[in-house]
C-alpha cells in the first residue's frame, strides 16, 4: 500500500465526514449540464435541428469548469474553500437561468462561463485539492469518492430530468433546478467546509529527486505527458456520456429507456470508482490509470458494433466499470509525483487538460454526427484517441517502474 510509514496520521472521522459532504455538492452541482444532454434534441430543434449547438454548450461548459479550476483554484487558497462554492452555487443558478434565454449565445454563456467557469468550477478542482488535505493513508479511496459526484448525478438526474422537461418543459426544469442547487449547496458549504489540518510539504512517494526531477526527467515534461494523456482518455470518455440518449433514440430506443441507460453507465461507473480507489490505494495512481484506459478502450470499441437496446445496456454498464477509476488515478499520481506545495495549481491544470478532453470529444461526436448522419465515425475517433493516450500513459509507468524504488 502507498503510505507514509511512521507518520501519524490526520484521517479522522471527521475526514470521511467532509469528502462525504463533498460527494453531496458536487452530486447537486453536475446536474445543472445533465439538463442540456437530456434536452439535446429539443433543444437542437430550435436551432435548425443542428445538435452541435447544444453539444457545443455542453462542451463549453466543461472547458469553463476546467479553466475556472485554475483562478478558483488560486481564489479557494487565499479566502477558502467554503466562501468559493457558495459563491458557485449562486453562479450555477444565475447559469440556468441565462441558459433559457432564447438566443443561442445565452445557451453557451450561460453553460460555459456561469455554470461552468463561475459555478462547477469553483468546486471541481478546488474540492481535489481540499479533500487530499484530510486524507494521506487513504487518498485515493476519498479521491475516488468525491470525484464520483459527477456519476451520481449523472444516475439519479437524468430520469427525474427527462419526465420533468416532458411535463415541464427544458426551460422550466433549467430555473427551478437552479433554485434547488442554491437552497441545498449554500446551507452545506456554510455548515461543513472548514480548513483541513497541514500536511507535510512533500508527495506521498517522494518522487522529485534533489535535481528536481520526475521519474529522471524535467517535472513539467512529465506533467505535459499527463496533461496530453488526459485529453485523449476523456475524448472518447466523452462521447456516450454527452450522446447516449439521442444514439438510443435514433435506434428507435424511447428516450426514457436512453435515459435510463445513461444512469446505469454512471451508476456502474459510481460503484466500480470505490473499487478503483481500493486499487490505487494499493498499486498507485499510474498503474491504475493504464489498467482503467485499457478497459475504456474495449467497451469503446463495443459501441461501434452494438445496436440493440439489450446489448446497449450491457455495453453501457461495462464502459462504466472500465472508465470510472481514471481521472482520480491521475490526480493519485500528480500527488504522488509532485509536492504537496504544488498541488493547488498542478490538479485544476490537469482537470483543465480532461476537462477539455470531454469537451473536444462531446463536440466532436456531434460534428461528425452532423457530417455523416451517425455515430460510428466518432466512436472510430474515440477509439484511436484512446490508443495513442495507451501509448503514453504505458510509456510513464514503464519509467516509474524503472526509476522507482518499491514501497510496502
Amino acid at each position: 500500500m502507498h503510505e507514509r510509514i511512521g507518520v501519524p496520521s490526520v484521517e479522522t472521522r471527521s475526514s470521511w465526514i467532509i469528502a462525504t459532504v463533498l460527494l453531496v455538492i458536487l452530486a447537486l452541482s453536475f446536474g445543472a449540464p445533465w439538463i442540456t444532454i437530456v434536452a439535446l434534441k429539443l433543444i437542437a430543434a430550435e436551432s435548425d435541428g443542428l445538435r452541435a449547438v447544444p453539444a457545443l454548450a455542453t462542451s463549453l461548459g466543461w472547458l469553463g469548469f476546467g479553466s475556472g479550476g485554475i483562478a478558483m483554484g488560486y481564489v479557494a487558497e487565499r479566502i477558502g474553500v467554503r466562501s468559493t462554492v457558495i459563491m458557485g452555487a449562486l453562479m450555477i443558478c444565475i447559469g440556468l437561468a441565462l441558459s433559457i434565454g432564447g438566443e443561442t449565445w445565452q445557451l453557451y454563456v450561460g453553460q460555459g462561463l456561469f455554470v461552468g467557469f463561475f459555478g462547477i468550477g469553483a468546486m471541481n478542482a478546488p474540492f481535489y485539492v481540499y479533500v487530499s488535505r484530510w486524507f494521506d493513508r487513504r487518498r485515493g479511496s476519498a479521491l475516488a469518492l468525491i470525484s464520483s459526484g459527477s456519476y451520481v448525478a449523472g444516475a439519479v438526474w437524468p430520469p427525474i430530468f427527462e419526465r420533468a422537461v416532458a411535463y415541464a418543459g427544458w426551460r422550466q426544469t433549467m430555473l427551478y433546478y437552479g433554485l434547488f442547487e442554491v437552497a441545498v449547496v449554500v446551507p452545506l458549504a456554510a455548515i461543513f467546509l472548514r480548513p483541513p489540518p497541514k500536511l507535510p510539504p512533500f508527495g506521498a512517494l517522494g518522487a522529485m529527486s534533489a535535481t528536481n526531477t520526475v521519474m529522471g526527467w524535467p517535472p513539467n515534461l512529465v506533467f505535459a505527458l499527463l496533461g496530453a494523456a488526459g485529453i485523449l482518455c476523456c475524448v472518447p470518455m466523452a462521447m456516450p456520456q454527452a450522446h447516449l440518449p439521442a444514439f438510443c433514440s435514433d435506434l428507435g430506443i424511447l428516450a426514457s429507456h436512453g435515459a435510463a441507460m445513461l444512469s446505469v453507465l454512471l451508476g456502474t461507473a459510481f460503484l466500480s470508482r470505490q473499487f478503483w480507489g481500493w486499487v490505487a490505494d494499493r498499486v498507485g495512481g499510474l498503474e491504475t490509470v493504464l489498467t482503467g484506459s485499457a478497459c475504456q478502450m474495449i467497451a469503446m470499441t463495443a459501441f461501434m458494433f452494438t445496436q440493440d437496446e439489450v446489448g446497449l445496456f450491457t455495453v453501457s454498464a461495462a464502459f462504466g466499470l472500465g472508465f470510472a477509476g481514471i481521472i482520480p488515478a491521475y490526480v493519485l499520481a500528480i500527488r504522488e509525483l509532485y509536492p504537496a506545495s504544488q498541488a493547488f495549481w498542478r490538479i485544476p491544470t490537469f482537470l483543465l487538460c480532461s476537462g477539455g478532453g470531454m469537451a473536444l470529444g462531446g463536440w466532436l461526436a456531434g460534428v461528425l454526427y452532423d457530417h455523416f448522419g451517425t455515430y460510428a465515425p466518432a466512436f472510430a475517433a474515440g477509439v484511436g484517441a484512446n490508443a495513442i493516450n495507451l501509448v503514453i500513459v504505458g510509456t510513464l509507468v514503464f519509467r516509474h517502474r524503472s526509476r522507482s524504488p518499491r514501497f510496502a
